[in-house]
């Protein structure tokens, strides 16, 4: 017991820097290859920073631990609204670009709608839910290749509002390597990410059994926010730095890539099953969505203050109780 709870902490800093290593060994290779900093910043880097969520969510899902997989994304959407978002208020008061307000947030409020569609088949049909199965799957990636087609638009009008995240912070010190190299780091990246995923799992699931805990609280707690580390990172750093757009961004734009494009992967590959029991925390991820947006029409139009940063931490406080209340 002692050498897995050992494993699961020495986990996250293998998923973690597995991911960082994977980003800088592809980041290389496509600016090698004449590709934008932007893109980079859409695709690889995007995929890297939420290949922690995707491992976690396969390898549960794999294992039939359907609490991590499902509580993995969610949690980990609610900290990034209300911890990360909170923190880097603080920091920084976060001046939001008209276009995050008016069509990102909302997307990101659709896909949480979608997905609480989805999972609960009996509100719909009548029948028992069963999850999301690869159909749901496709359907949320056929969602998340609109929301690439209208990132793309912004390339293309060359409007850079949606910046995903490290990828933009690193910008001015991306290096080149050789492409054995890079090809050696993306390899590593991913021994490390399926290696810290492992452990992770593993140690989630046996902590919960000791503790008489449920799976879905392990998830939407401990490996939520381990999972949520390089967002953290990226967000107190780009607010440190007076980014505050990509501070927004990166939140913004991890919540929409966690649900279109980790859980409809982690479904096309695997079906996750789905406990009713996290509708409550669905709902309270559309409302702490709602409550964003509301805040930051109030006060100072378009910017999170320290005050609105603070109400978002004392939420998150809260969520964690009610967590614990719940058990």
């Amino acid at each position: 017991m002692f050498l897995t709870i050992i494993l699961f902490i020495i986990g996250f800093v293998f998923l973690i820097k597995g991911a960082d290593i994977m980003i800088d060994g592809s980041s290389s290779i496509a600016k090698k290859y004449g590709l934008s900093t932007f893109f980079i910043g859409l695709t690889i880097v995007a995929f890297g920073t939420s290949a922690p969520e995707l491992i976690i969510s396969v390898l549960a899902s794999a294992k039939g631990s359907t609490g991590i997989a499902l509580g993995n994304i969610i949690g980990s959407n609610i900290s990034n609204t209300l911890l990360i978002l909170g923190i880097a208020a603080i920091i920084c008061p976060l001046v939001i670009k008209k276009a995050t307000v008016n069509k990102e947030i909302p997307f990101s409020l659709l896909a949480v709608l979608a997905l609480g569609i989805l999972v609960n088949d009996f509100l719909v049909n009548g029948y028992t839910p069963e999850g999301l199965s690869r159909a749901d799957g496709l359907i949320l990636i056929l969602f998340f290749s609109i929301f690439l087609y209208y990132t793309f638009g912004i390339t293309k009008s060359k409007k850079n509002i949606f910046k995903k995240t490290v990828g933009e912070i690193k910008e001015e010190k991306l290096e080149i390597y050789s492409n054995k190299t890079a090809i050696s780091m993306i390899l590593f990246g991913l021994i490390g990410l399926a290696i810290g995923g492992r452990w992770i799992v593993n140690g989630a699931i046996e902590i919960a059994r000791l503790l008489s805990l449920s799976e879905a609280f392990i998830g939407l707690t401990i490996v939520a926010i381990g999972t949520s580390l390089p967002e953290l990172a990226a967000s107190a750093t780009a607010a440190y730095k007076g980014k505050t757009d990509i501070a927004v961004g990166n939140v913004v734009g991890s919540n929409i890539f966690n649900i279109l494009w980790v859980l409809g992967l982690s479904s096309v590959i695997s079906t996750i099953s789905y406990n009713p029991v996290l509708n409550v925390d669905l709902l309270i991820l559309i409302f702490i969505t709602i409550l964003l947006l509301f805040l930051i029409y109030v006060g100072k139009k378009n910017i999170l203050g320290k005050w609105e940063g603070a109400v978002l931490i004392s939420l998150y406080v809260f969520y964690i109780i009610f967590l614990i209340w719940r058990g």
